[in-house]
């Protein structure tokens, strides 16, 4: 690992927020860097890496909706009828792979930058990271997920280490853009994608609030977690009922 300098764009952070809120053009150029970062970690080449065992791309998508369906269902406490709904459409739309690519399984706004031409240190920096072979568009779904709209409201704006600066002047569909200017290709409709990420989190939500109903973590910050679930779920109904992310 080595030190890399970068913007702090959680919070308010004295200068870098003044920025943030004031430009517009900073806000984009923030947000190209964090995608384009997203779509050379896409680019880079695993064989030539050596990173063949990390997963198999054949069936991804099925095995992560099958796979986070089970997760859901193994920690449920509550019916939420919305998210229901939004998995039975995940399990009846699952599309054929569109690639295969290093994905992140859990990617945000890191600042490692990537050089495809350096296997060396390609390989270094995925030791530490998340990191699997599958459908990049699963990828760019998980993070179109974690990035609310402002009509969402306070409470999912202000879900910890979110950048709402940033999500409240940059949407989904720029996103979607500068990733498709970025790898120099026209991208596919990316609303499965999207749904299957705003479930992903949502599930993950859920387990986290099972724990707590259980009583395996007293961790009072996780009381409240049902409602990030129902939000959601109904997030992820509503993207389906629009036919838009």
């Amino acid at each position: 690992m080595e030190r890399r300098s970068g913007l702090i764009i959680r919070g308010k952070i004295p200068g870098t927020y003044e920025t943030l809120i004031s430009s517009q053009d900073s806000r984009l150029d923030v947000c190209r860097s964090f995608i384009q970062n997203l779509a050379d970690l896409h680019r880079l080449d695993y064989k030539a890496a050596g990173l063949e065992s990390l997963g198999r791309a054949d069936g991804y998508n099925r095995r992560q909706v099958e796979g986070w369906t089970k997760r859901y269902f193994a920690a449920k406490t509550d019916t939420w009828d919305d998210l229901e709904k939004a998995i039975t459409w995940l399990n009846d739309n699952i599309p054929t792979e569109s690639g295969a690519s290093l994905i992140h399984n859990d990617y945000k706004f890191d600042n490692v930058m990537l050089d495809p031409t350096d296997l060396t240190k390609i390989t270094a920096v995925l030791d530490w990271e998340m990191v699997t072979i599958g459908d990049p568009l699963m990828d760019l779904g998980t993070t179109l997920g974690y990035w609310m709209s402002k009509d969402v409201g306070d409470e999912l704006l202000n879900m910890p280490f979110n950048p709402r600066v940033l999500m409240e002047n940059i949407t989904r569909q720029q996103l979607v853009e500068m990733y498709s200017e970025s790898l120099g290709r026209k991208i596919p409709d990316i609303l499965f994608y999207y749904v299957f990420g705003t479930f992903k989190i949502a599930v993950i939500a859920q387990q986290i609030y099972a724990r707590y109903v259980k009583g395996f973590t007293r961790d009072m910050r996780f009381a409240n977690f049902d409602k990030f679930v129902a939000a959601l779920g109904k997030i992820a109904a509503s993207a389906i009922a629009r036919d838009s992310i």
